[in-house]
């Protein structure tokens, strides 16, 4: 049996399609891709499991959508993985008709968060022969395969047809267990097209995994906790095995560990120590995404001298109404605290924030830039990434937009859910949103910043990663919010 694993390309003036391993979907205007990680799970198992299976990110590939198309025609394969998001789920249904058109007999197989809510909807507007709920698509792609080719019972939470008639496996599950998972085929995945994402100091980078997703999950904005109902995590041997893997036969020199939140308490420390212990800590730096308000000064240095490097932080909003409304868990007084003690650790903190939300007015949403410039003017964080905020169909934003007649757009305009215009009803115009967003990237270009900048060179990957900000900023963001 014959298995692509594929990202289509994506034609659009618009830029490069986001959708891998991404919670938030955008277009960037430069090339940028995230290695997938819960995809690259499911090769590795499948290939285990004595399948034929082709990595097939044709957007990683910059392949164009003629080339790609006529491959599937040429190849034929058995069955096509797609995952996709909610602003490029209608391309999809028509590239999956074309597909049916090219290679009749192919089955074709969605998954993602936007199919998790809503699965029955590309059944209908397509001609796709499942839907994988749930965001364990590794364990459930292989349960789909074994079904298609051994008759073996579908695990809960997949969507079929069956008479004409569209059916379903029950409700998805979050019952597989992490720690079975294998080490993830690198060069099966063809890991190397994703070595140089914008976040890595230190190249050539990877990404890993250690939990799915956010320990914390209750975040009203968030698309991933539909995905990830239950969080669990591998257990800390296994990630300090595989970075070990990585360093030592890779030459991997900086490491994004991509869960939702990085697991804390006794795993973090039995983990820090393991890396302090082996040296590995001296050959790798580790990014990682980390919430306000939960580690103190020392678990900070203890990160610090285990290898860590980079702690994106979700600061959201300066406003402590928004920040409760949105159900963060923080108060804002944590965020400034919280960046002093890691950049006193000597860690980079990188914060993200959002800008449109319904109930914030021009003075409110001010507040937030203002926050941000002032822990940016004290030198406590490093970079920054600002967005609008949007409400993805299968969060609890949604359901209170719609509830609230919140939404300036129909259900179903998925197209405009990609964080180029502002989609909910708001005091803010679209052009005062993008401001507010373009004013908080340009505090990159004030005079304080860059001499911070050039004042903590101290060697080559210095140089470069402050090159390679330099124009992300320009190309990736500056640009995409004009």
């Amino acid at each position: 049996m014959k298995i692509f694993i594929s990202y289509p390309p994506i034609q659009s003036e618009k830029g490069i399609a986001q959708i891998g391993q991404n919670r938030q979907f955008q277009w960037f205007s430069q090339h940028s891709v995230i290695y997938p990680i819960v995809p690259a799970y499911a090769a590795t198992l499948l290939k285990e499991k004595g399948y034929e299976v082709f990595w097939d990110d044709a957007i990683a590939k910059k392949e164009s959508y003629e080339k790609w198309i006529d491959r599937i025609e040429k190849e034929k394969p058995d069955l096509i993985a797609i995952e996709t998001k909610t602003p490029v789920v209608k391309i999809h249904w028509k590239i999956i008709n074309e597909i049916k058109e090219k290679s009749a007999k192919t089955k074709i197989v969605l998954m993602g968060d936007h199919v998790t809510e809503l699965p029955e909807e590309s059944m209908t507007n397509c001609k796709v022969d499942f839907v994988i709920t749930g965001g364990d698509y590794d364990f459930s792609l292989l349960s789909l395969c074994e079904h298609i080719s051994k008759k073996v019972k579908l695990e809960p939470g997949i969507f079929y047809r069956e008479n004409g008639k569209i059916k379903n496996s029950g409700k998805f599950q979050m019952n597989h267990d992490l720690n079975e998972l294998p080490m993830i085929d690198r060069e099966l995945t063809m890991w190397q097209l994703y070595k140089e994402n914008g976040n890595y100091k230190y190249l050539p980078g990877t990404y890993t995994m250690a939990g799915r997703d956010c320990w914390w999950g209750k975040c009203k904005f968030c698309s991933w906790p539909s995905l990830f109902p239950k969080y669990r995590t591998r257990k800390p041997e296994l990630l300090f095995e595989e970075i070990k893997i990585l360093v030592e036969e890779y030459n991997i020199k900086e490491i994004m560990d991509d869960s939702g939140t990085f697991p804390v308490g006794e795993w973090l420390k039995k983990f820090c120590d393991m890396m302090i212990e082996s040296g590995l800590n001296k050959k790798v730096k580790i990014s990682c995404n980390m919430r306000f308000g939960v580690l103190k000064e020392e678990d900070y240095k203890l990160m610090k001298k285990a290898g860590f490097r980079f702690l994106l932080f979700g600061l959201e909003s300066a406003n402590q109404q928004t920040l409760d409304r949105i159900n963060k868990g923080i108060k804002v007084e944590d965020i400034l605290e919280g960046c002093k003690m890691a950049k006193k650790a000597g860690l980079n903190p990188h914060l993200t924030c959002m800008i449109g939300y319904p109930w914030e007015n021009y003075s409110m949403a001010k507040k937030t830039v203002d926050l941000a410039k002032n822990i940016f003017e004290m030198g406590y964080a490093d970079t920054l990434q600002a967005t609008i905020v949007m409400p993805y169909p299968n969060t609890k934003l949604f359901k209170e937009c719609e509830k609230d007649n919140l939404l300036e757009v129909r259900a179903g305009e998925w197209e405009k859910f990609d964080m180029r215009q502002k989609i909910m009803k708001s005091p803010l115009t679209e052009e005062q949103i993008k401001e507010l967003v373009l004013s908080l990237y340009k505090i990159a270009f004030s005079p304080k910043f860059i001499l911070r900048q050039l004042i903590s060179i101290r060697n080559y990957y210095d140089i470069l990663y402050i090159v390679r900000g330099g124009k992300k900023v320009i190309k990736k963001h500056l640009i995409d919010f004009r």
